[in-house]
């Protein structure tokens, strides 16, 4: 099932304000963009979340893919289907509901007073996703890389399309087909803009 990509227009009106200003090299040297670290810590929710599969997004999920940004929020994907034991494992855990997201599920807040955002989806490619996780050296299940370059290109937020492009830039070839293969199939609006965005990332790490 194609994502509805309802921010075409604005993702597109960002890249074309980048490309007037692109400039080659980032000011960092290539060692400390290839690095990968998880040095601040992050809540174990495998402790936590026990009867159902997830995958952590967003801004944690994108420490194994680019240079670490102390993020201590956590963003999960969960298939609606499993929401209900997913909350069940929450209350459990003396997890307190803050409420619902507009864009579907719910935020909470754990004991230890981390922020989680509990992100769910129906669709093909969230069950693709939390089925094939890569891991973080603590263990957590985090996202695939193809899978979270389509949920930050479907957002188009600021933030997510320079993270988009310091990914894709730092991506090998391999990596690339296969994120060019997911945006074909479910967000192929985007096809265009993936390859703007990895060109920009290229030229940001050519010092």
């Amino acid at each position: 099932m194609l994502i509805n990509d309802i921010y075409r227009q604005k993702r597109k009106l960002f890249i074309g304000l980048v490309k007037k200003r692109v400039k080659f090299g980032s000011g960092s040297s290539l060692e400390f963009l290839e690095k990968r670290t998880w040095t601040y810590p992050v809540s174990n929710l495998k402790l936590i979340i026990k009867q159902a599969p997830f995958v952590v997004v967003d801004g944690v999920a994108t420490r194994l893919y680019m240079p670490e940004r102390m993020t201590l929020d956590i963003d999960i994907l969960i298939k609606f289907e499993d929401r209900s034991l997913i909350y069940q494992d929450l209350e459990n855990s003396h997890s307190q509901k803050i409420g619902d997201l507009s864009i579907g599920g719910s935020q909470w807040k754990l004991p230890d007073n981390t922020s989680l955002d509990v992100l769910q989806g129906e669709d093909d490619w969230v069950e693709e996703a939390i089925a094939n996780p890569n891991y973080a050296p603590d263990g957590l299940p985090i996202i695939a890389l193809p899978y979270l370059i389509l949920m930050k290109l479907s957002a188009s937020r600021t933030q997510d399309l320079a993270d988009v492009s310091r990914m894709l830039g730092l991506a090998k070839e391999k990596e690339l087909d296969k994120v060019r293969e997911v945006i074909k199939i479910y967000l192929s609006t985007a096809q265009e803009d993936l390859e703007s965005l990895i060109t920009l990332g290229k030229f940001e790490i050519e010092n």
